[in-house]
Formats: C-alpha cells, sequence, structure tokens
C-alpha cells in the first residue's frame, strides 16, 4: 500500500481527451532559454511544430517555453477536429479500421503536448503555466465534450460495436471495441440535447475548480515555513536533517537560521526526533490545515463544488451515484465491494491502532510527560518504541541506502527477471537538471525505451511519487513506437560531503514508482487508446516492494556509502522482524482516507457540503480514534481530485493481488523465469488492452486470494 499520487494510473483515455481531468494535479513546466540573435516565425519556433530532431525523439526540454504550450493546443484541437470530421462525413460503411482505428490515431500533436505538458508541470510550477492551465483546461474540456457528444461519430462507433462478432476482430481490437463504445455512452452519447449542454458545462466547471484546487494545495504547501533560531530547538534531530533545513535557510535568505517545511523529506523526520513537542505539533498542524485556513487559497467551498457537480453528472448520466458511475470500470464494480474489502481490513486494524495507543502512552507516562497523545506526538513515540521492541534506528539504516546504489538495485531486479539493462545518457535533453536518463534495452541489446528519474524535492513540484510517459508505447502509427517514461519523486536530498541517503519507506516508494515505470516499457499494445484501473494498475508497483525489502536483494544494493560494506545480517533481521511494528497506525490512517473518498462519492443528492462538520460526522460514524488523522484531510485530498476520485481504495484492492502474485516466487524461487515471463506477458504487456481478471488469472492460474495480504499486515 502506498499514500503516493502517481500520474501513471490515469488511462490514455481515447485519444488522450480526457485532459481536462489531470490538468488539477499538474504545476509547471521547466523551461530554459537559447540566445537567438532574431526571432523566427512562430511556427518555425515552436518545438511541437516540428518532428523532435533529438536522440530517440525526446522531447526537446531545452527549447521548450511556456508560450509554445497555448499555440501547440491550439493547433492540436484543429488538427484532432479536421480528422474527426473526416472520420464522419466518410461515405462508406463503418468499418473497425475506417472508425474505430482512425479514431485511436486522431489527435497526434494534442496528444504529444499534453504529454509533455502533463509530465513537465507537475515538477516545476510558475504563475505562466498556472494561467495556462486555467486558461486551457476548460477549453480542453470542451473539445472533448465536442468529441465525445459528437451524434453521427457515436453512430458510427455503434455501427461497428453491433456487428462486432461478424468482423473477426483480434482480442486487443474487440476489448478496444467494447471498451470504446461503453466509454461514449458514459460520456453522455445517447443524452438529449438539453441534458448534453448541461454535461458540458458541468465537465468545463470540474475542470476549472481541479485545477484551482491542485494550485491552493501547493501554494499552501510553499507558504509555510518553520523557522528555527534557536539551536537548541533542534535537539533530537539527526544532523542530516539539520543540514538541509540550514541549506534551505541559506537559500531563502536566513543564513545562520534552520528552515522545515510541510514537504514529507522536511517534516517526517522533525516529527519523528524532535524533542520540542509545540514545534512538532506546530509543523504537524500546519500540514493538515493546508486549504483550510480561510484565506484564499482555502478549498472547501471548492471542494463541496466539485462533489454535488460529480453527483449531478452521476445523477444526468443515470448512475445513483458518482462512485457508481466510477466503478463500472474499474476492477472491484460496485461501491458494495469496495466496503465489503475496506470493512474487512478496518475492524481487526483498528484493533491493532488502539493497541498501539496504549503502548505510545507508555512512553509518554513512563517519561513523566504528563499529557495525552495526539496526532502530532504519533511519529516522535513510535519513533522510540521501534527502538525499544527492535533496537532498530532509522539513522542506522539510512547509510546503507544511499539512493544511487538504491537505484541500482531497482534497475539489478528488473534485470534478473526481465533481462533489462540501464544505460545512463549524457547530453540529452532532460525536463530539470536535476533528472538523470537512461537508455533500457532488452536481453538481446535492442532499443526498449528511455526512463527518466528526478528525485528531489522543489519548491516547484507538488508532493508525492509518480511515473508517466512522455510518449507511450504504441504500433498506432504502422510502426512501433517505443515509450519516454518519467519518474518523479520527493526523497532526501544529499547532505553537505554526504550522498543522498534515504530512508527505508522512501527505498520502498523508489521500488514501487519503478514498478510503473516497467509498465510503461514494457507494453505491448498496438494502439494508443489504453482503458485502465487504479485498482488493477498499482499490481506492477505494489508488487516491486517486496522484492526491495527481500534480504538477497538488500545484499546487493544496501552497503554503506563510507565502507562499501553490504548491509549485515543483524540490520536485514531487525528490518524484516519489524515489518508488522506499527500496522495498526499505518492501515487506519490509509483506510481512512479510502472511507473518507467513498463517503463523499456515494451521495446520492446533489447538495452544498459543510466540510469541516462532513469529516465531523464522518469520524464519528466510522469510529476513527482521535490519535490518528486520515492521511489525508479533505482540504487537501488531491487524489479525489485527480484519478482517484471513489478510487483511493485501489492500493489496497491492488495489495491484494500482489501479495497473491508473489507467493508465486516465493513458492519456486525470487527471480523464477516462468512465472517472470508469465507476468511480463499477461500482464505488463497487456495492461490497458485486457480484461483485468484474464490478465491475472493468465499469470497466476487462478483468481487470487485474500489471505496472503491478510498475513503480511499481520491481521490473519
Amino acid at each position: 500500500m502506498k499514500k503516493n499520487l502517481s500520474l501513471y494510473y490515469t488511462r490514455k483515455d481515447h485519444f488522450l481527451m480526457k485532459t481536462a481531468l489531470l490538468f488539477v494535479i499538474i504545476g509547471f513546466l521547466f523551461t530554459a532559454c537559447t540566445k537567438k540573435t532574431e526571432e523566427p516565425a512562430p511556427s518555425l519556433a515552436n518545438p511541437f511544430f516540428a518532428e523532435y530532431d533529438t536522440p530517440f525523439h525526446v522531447p526537446p526540454f531545452e527549447s521548450i517555453k511556456p508560450e509554445h504550450f497555448t499555440p501547440a493546443f491550439e493547433k492540436g484541437m484543429e488538427e484532432q477536429k479536421a480528422e474527426i470530421d473526416v472520420i464522419v462525413g466518410n461515405s462508406e460503411e463503418p468499418t473497425f479500421e475506417n472508425t474505430i482505428a482512425s479514431l485511436d490515431r486522431s489527435g497526434r500533436l494534442l496528444y504529444q503536448v499534453s504529454r509533455v505538458f502533463y509530465g513537465l508541470s507537475s515538477a516545476n510550477t510558475n504563475d505562466a503555466i498556472k494561467n495556462i492551465q486555467k486558461e486551457m483546461s476548460p477549453r480542453l474540456a470542451a473539445h472533448n465534450d465536442e468529441i465525445n457528444l459528437n451524434k453521427k461519430l457515436f453512430e458510427r462507433i455503434k455501427a461497428v460495436y453491433e456487428k462486432r462478432f461478424d468482423l473477426n476482430l483480434t482480442y486487443e481490437q474487440m476489448y478496444l471495441l467494447d471498451n470504446l463504445y461503453k466509454d461514449y455512452v458514459r460520456s453522455g452519447a445517447e443524452l438529449n440535447a438539453e441534458d448534453q449542454a448541461k454535461l458540458k458545462e458541468i465537465n468545463q466547471e470540474l475542470s476549472r475548480l481541479g485545477v484551482q484546487f491542485g494550485q491552493n494545495v501547493l501554494a499552501e504547501t510553499n507558504a509555510f515555513k518553520l523557522i528555527i533560531e534557536n539551536e537548541k530547538d533542534l535537539d533530537g534531530l539527526p544532523e542530516a536533517s539539520i543540514a538541509e533545513a540550514a541549506k534551505a535557510a541559506e537559500q531563502a535568505g536566513m543564513e545562520g537560521k534552520w528552515v522545515f517545511t510541510t514537504q514529507k523529506p522536511s517534516m517526517i523526520p522533525f516529527l519523528q526526533y524532535a524533542h520540542n513537542r509545540d514545534l512538532r505539533e506546530k509543523l504537524y498542524t500546519a500540514y493538515i490545515k493546508r486549504g483550510d485556513n480561510d484565506n484564499e487559497y482555502d478549498n472547501k467551498k471548492i471542494l463541496s463544488d466539485i462533489i454535488r457537480l460529480r453527483v449531478e453528472k452521476a445523477n444526468l448520466l443515470g448512475y445513483k451515484t458518482y462512485a457508481d458511475y466510477i466503478l463500472e470500470t474499474r476492477m472491484a464494480k460496485t461501491p458494495e465491494n469496495v466496503y465489503e474489502l475496506l470493512n474487512r481490513l478496518w475492524v481487526p486494524s483498528l484493533a491493532r491502532a488502539k493497541k498501539e495507543v496504549k503502548e505510545l502512552q507508555a512512553i509518554i507516562n513512563r517519561e513523566g510527560g504528563g499529557f495525552k497523545l495526539a496526532p502530532a506526538d504519533w511519529w516522535y513515540y513510535a519513533e522510540k518504541l521501534r527502538k525499544e521492541k527492535y533496537e532498530l534506528d532509522d539513522t542506522e539504516l539510512r547509510p546503507y541506502f544511499m539512493l544511487n546504489n538504491v537505484r541500482d538495485g531497482a534497475f539489478w531486479v528488473a534485470n534478473q527477471l526481465y533481462g533489462l539493462t540501464f544505460h545512463e545518457l549524457r547530453d540529452m535533453p532532460k525536463p530539470h537538471s536535476d533528472a538523470q536518463v537512461f537508455e533500457v534495452k532488452e536481453v538481446d541489446g535492442s532499443h526498449c525505451g528511455v526512463f527518466y528519474m528526478d528525485f528531489f524535492p522543489r519548491g516547484s513540484k507538488r508532493a508525492g511519487a509518480w511515473c508517466g510517459t512522455y510518449r507511450s508505447q504504441t504500433r498506432a502509427y504502422g510502426e512501433e513506437t517505443h515509450p519516454v517514461v518519467t519518474m518523479v519523486c520527493n526523497f532526501s536530498k544529499p547532505s553537505g560531503d554526504k550522498p543522498a541517503l534515504i530512508t527505508l519507506e522512501e527505498v520502498e516508494t523508489l521500488f514501487h514508482e519503478f514498478g510503473h515505470g516497467l509498465d510503461n516499457l514494457l507494453a505491448d499494445l498496438s494502439y494508443r487508446t489504453t482503458f485502465r484501473s487504479p485498482d488493477f494498475s498499482e499490481l506492477p508497483s505494489q508488487i516491486m516492494e517486496h522484492w526491495a525489502v527481500e534480504p538477497a536483494v538488500m545484499k546487493h544494493y544496501a552497503k554503506h556509502y563510507q565502507t562499501g560494506e553490504p548491509i549485515p545480517d543483524e540490520l536485514i533481521d531487525k528490518i524484516v522482524n519489524s515489518r508488522l511494528f506499527n500496522q495498526g497506525f499505518i492501515m487506519v490512517e490509509y483506510l481512512a482516507a479510502c472511507l473518507l473518498d467513498m463517503k463523499y462519492h456515494t451521495l446520492t443528492e446533489p447538495q452544498d457540503i459543510d466540510i469541516l462538520q462532513f469529516e465531523k460526522e464522518f469520524i464519528e460514524e466510522t469510529g476513527l480514534i482521535p490519535e490518528i488523522i486520515s492521511r489525508y484531510r479533505s482540504t487537501y485530498f488531491s487524489h479525489i481530485i485527480g484519478g482517484y476520485a471513489a478510487g483511493y481504495y485501489g492500493y489496497t484492492w491492488s495489495e491484494v493481488l500482489d501479495c497473491d502474485a508473489f507467493e508465486a516466487f516465493k513458492e519456486t524461487s525470487l527471480f523464477d523465469q516462468e512465472y517472470a515471463q508469465a507476468f511480463r506477458k499477461h500482464v505488463l504487456a497487456k495492461n490497458g488492452l485486457a480484461d483485468y481478471m484474464a490478465m491475472y488469472k493468465n499469470f497466476r492460474g487462478r483468481e487470487p486470494r485474500i489471505e496472503p495480504i491478510l498475513k503480511k499486515r499481520g491481521i490473519m
């Protein structure tokens, strides 16, 4: 289970026309200017209007400026409109090729500029790109609706769909046709003109509100700084954390002070180790109050409007709730199935968390604290308890988790499983100077794809970790198009003369996002249009976390950054023995967010919501204990504004799959080639154009079992 937001889950909706939704979670494009003696004509100057003259045809990042995006979006929409007109105006009988395949190929420029915009703007923002987001999101939503609600286009799609069994289609073609037809119906193609007009208004307003929500969260995250002036207030903190805070202060023009932020690499060590309880409380409160400060960045009214409009949209399309609408195409299918899984885990997890509260309170009492455990205290006293129980200290582990070594460890696992090799490329166009770039090759040395990795936090980069593509694999245009993948994280930076040393949690995050990267790199699809589901697409990422903490794998990558000695067996044993530690907190914090998501999206009638009262009632209904706050409060719950609306449960649904899938390797061998090739062939290669359960059963030989996740979480 991961709490990191990922762009990877989003399906490449037909011809990338669900663009407006993703504007919620994108930030700004990194730009670099090249000196010119004279300004060329705009059409020639825009890098999107010519074939990329770069190695492997990656985007020419250094040449792309904010002013290039709007003209490219506009031209892309114009071109696609013309292509749709050709399809609709075709006098020949509708066929798979002249309708479905032609539609799949349409909007190539729009697809290209959209991918670059999404990938870049999430990692480095400024006012220019924010303004483009606000301007373009409703226009792209309108363009989307113009195609989705095109009556003549839908009639052609429907005509092909109705004779599908007579067309001798491949499995991939049948899956594409079936899901494309249903997607048009779900997008309102069968509504009357009045309801279609209303749907267009809703979609455009949702797009606008989503952009504002995301920008507000980023603004709130960047606005707060905990400034330490008294060195005494640093007591307990690791040296690396202090050094990074000093560096942050220096960059902010406050040399001689220390600055901590609500970015996780800065905040979590402070909550774990700082002795000053008041300052821990101040930092944590700033984190959980983002979007809830009754200022210009407040998200309460915005979220209320988003939820109301989503209910209106679902009702308009004939669904009881927005969750019913969303889950119809997901592996879970219904809200009832989601609740069945969440409730099965909630009750034992909550009971375990209550026991953990008693253990932490006992430490407070023993130390003479004289106060009751509060949410901001959890990390501090959990770290103390972990040391007591397992003699395991995060600062003891970090020297063995040098970032580049961990990265190479992930590469090694991919090599052992699939024969892939990763070769760093120099003098390549990069989305940011921090990025690393690799050519990925198959076992026979042939080109597989290009892989970017961007590891460190910036004020202009949104929080979390994610993986997406600047270009996805396809054969839609008659030849093999190789993928260009990007993996973005917010890990601890190098400190002083030390390299980047990351936490065990960050190790698992790296392997997690790398799993998404492999899913993109090893795709083997004939069409650009795919249909992905978050509750299945987390399987390729989460299964990689299992290899991350396997002793044999850790021995390969976990080497002391000074001595080069591999991590000792004693420390590995401590890690293995402590895997169930703090699981009550981890599960309750996460499941609370899942249940909050579902509570919003199972509303049956449009209404104005008092967000704070809604949260209060949610806490009372679920029995969430006061010592734990939902991993995401409503006002900064960016997942449910983006592609995880009624879908945040997907990490746990996928965890059922990944735990069961990894059992196959544990039952045979860690890098069993039969299972590895089956996983590549049936899951990674066809994800998005095959039935989810069929993919899993083709790999495993049966449906998944829930027992492995219960065992992993220690609740069986």
